[in-house]
């Protein structure tokens, strides 16, 4: 197992590309990792929220797996594959699969319909979805606010260094910053990585310690956070937080029009063509689409976005 893999620096939460009709494209794949890589985006982590694995059927997530594993071999794009589900052995089976590919590490969240009622329980799935990818080091993807399912971090990395030996760490969508930075602290002495995952509070992370984070808008605007990065290590304060402020205005345009379809939108206008947002999640009408670019024009997006 590559116990040296962290997620530091910027990993591209990646789309999952449909048809108009609302198919998968995987052909569409190609152009998102050239996008990536022209953006110095070298991590991508496929079929998560941003990839709305939930809408998805297990041979499509296997396609798309593939897909990603021929684009990111082309294009120098390192994967990490999330396999979570509301079934643990689809989730191992998943894992398999992505092992069987060659990929660095596997990710899953916790099952969200029957929701694991205990610690205990939460790690037994973890588990067995690791368990699929023995050789490949395993993150637990915490996002309480979509799966409904709380614990303590600290507690949770005590037992799943215990039962899961290829555990290597915590996707941490929580803007709780205070139970970050209590979770930080025994993830370093441990040797435990754990990527932050919510864009807006991306400076507050990196403040409190981060040193990588998982975000969809890294699809749409790394520039901006590359920036926010550098700023912040060269101790430019007032850069940082004008980069942060960017990034909360855009994605409050984004998330008051409809952020899936909305964001899928701003990729296909920067040439990657990702297509639709899949049921349950909607699309923005040709009138929002009008007012998104303006609202986007606006605040200067076409600008700054992009390298």
């Amino acid at each position: 197992m590559n116990t040296s893999l962290k997620l530091h620096g910027l990993v591209a939460a990646a789309h999952t590309p449909f048809h108009e009709d609302g198919s998968i494209n995987p052909a569409a794949v190609d152009a998102q990792a050239r996008h990536l890589a022209a953006q110095h985006i070298t991590l991508a982590f496929i079929t998560g929220s941003t990839g709305e694995s939930s809408s998805m059927q297990l041979a499509e997530r296997k396609e798309i797996y593939a897909a990603w594993k021929e684009a990111g071999s082309k294009y120098g794009i390192g994967i990490i594959a999330h396999t979570g589900s509301n079934s643990t052995r689809e989730a191992r089976e998943l894992a398999e699969y992505a092992q069987e590919l060659g990929f660095l590490a596997t990710s899953s969240l916790a099952p969200s319909y029957y929701k694991p009622g205990t610690l205990k329980l939460l790690v037994d799935c973890c588990a067995e979805a690791a368990s699929g990818a023995p050789d490949l080091p395993y993150y637990f993807y915490d996002i309480p606010a979509l799966t409904g399912v709380r614990f303590n971090p600290v507690a949770f990395m005590k037992l799943a260094g215990e039962r899961i030996p290829n555990f290597a760490g915590i996707k941490f969508t929580n803007a709780d910053l205070a139970l970050y930075m209590d979770a930080l602290e025994y993830a370093d002495a441990h040797n435990y990585d754990l990527p932050w995952g919510v864009d807006e509070w991306f400076l507050g992370a990196l403040a409190t310690g981060a040193r990588g984070a998982v975000g969809s808008s890294f699809n749409f605007a790394p520039a901006l956070y590359q920036k926010l990065m550098t700023a912040f290590a060269e101790g430019d304060i007032d850069t940082a937080r004008e980069c942060q402020r960017r990034s909360v205005h855009m994605i409050n345009i984004l998330a008051s029009k409809g952020y899936m379809g909305c964001a899928r939108a701003v990729l296909g206008w920067q040439g990657v063509p990702v297509g639709p947002a899949r049921l349950p999640q909607g699309n923005p009408s040709p009138e929002t689409l009008k007012e998104l670019r303006t609202e986007l024009e606006q605040i200067g997006f076409f600008q700054w976005a992009l390298n």
